[in-house]
């Protein structure tokens, strides 16, 4: 394909305009079927705990600077052990939930907000109920655990999980948005390679310009209509 400067590339691409919108249309259509289709609903509901500072018959209620180095680093200890197999087991048997042990592990995902001593316990599930009851109970089974193994009472519910109103995982604008680039992208390709592929003379200035010589005369195109008349 020879070397084409703007004012030849907008023509190109204006010239195929209507397959270019066609395209970009089939396009959002298929977004449009997938999202409003394809795409199960899932529903997140997150519970946030603070590490505070230790309770105990003898401790002040003053929080001091050790307690919070030791509570920095037991915040990655604790995200692990809120996925562990017999917290997962302990919220499926307190709730009686029908959903496997690695289901659940899979569906909880635990992060540490930067710079702070904030733990945020997020569940994903398809059932906006069922995502905050294992979110709330997840959070009074971990907390249980750390009291058991650890001695201590240092972790407490700043936030309750609630009730999910719409789903974390579709965006129907997003989709369509982005279906709708798909199909430009395939719609340049396509006139490129069309272009490409496309060998003939369409004008007297692409004849001047692929032989570097001057057209002197043009025969025009003539029209017959039936029975013989020009």
């Amino acid at each position: 394909m020879e070397e084409l400067d703007l004012k030849e590339l907008f023509e190109m691409f204006w010239n195929q305009k209507i397959k270019i919108i066609l395209i970009v249309a089939i396009f959002v259509v298929i977004g449009i079927i997938y999202t409003m289709t394809f795409v199960t609903p899932e529903y997140t509901a997150t519970t946030t705990l603070v590490l505070a500072g230790q309770e105990s018959a003898n401790a002040s209620n003053t929080i001091t600077t050790t307690d919070l180095t030791i509570n920095s680093k037991l915040v990655a200890t604790y995200s692990e052990l809120v996925t562990s197999t017999n917290v997962v087991r302990q919220v499926i048997s307190n709730l009686g939930i029908p959903m496997e042990e690695e289901t659940l592990k899979k569906n909880i995902s635990v992060s540490a907000r930067e710079g702070t001593d904030m733990i945020e316990i997020d569940v994903i599930n398809t059932n906006p109920t069922y995502a905050m009851q294992i979110a709330n109970e997840t959070a009074k089974v971990f907390m249980a655990q750390v009291a058991e193994i650890y001695n201590i009472n240092n972790v407490h519910v700043v936030d309750e999980a609630e009730e999910p109103k719409t789903p974390s995982n579709v965006n129907h604008t997003r989709d369509v948005i982005i279906f709708a680039f798909v199909g430009v992208v395939v719609s340049v390709i396509y006139v490129l390679i069309a272009n490409m592929l496309d060998n003939t003379v369409k004008s007297r200035e692409e004849v001047e310009r692929l032989f570097k010589i001057p057209v002197i005369a043009e025969i025009p195109l003539a029209t017959v209509e039936k029975g013989g008349k020009k």
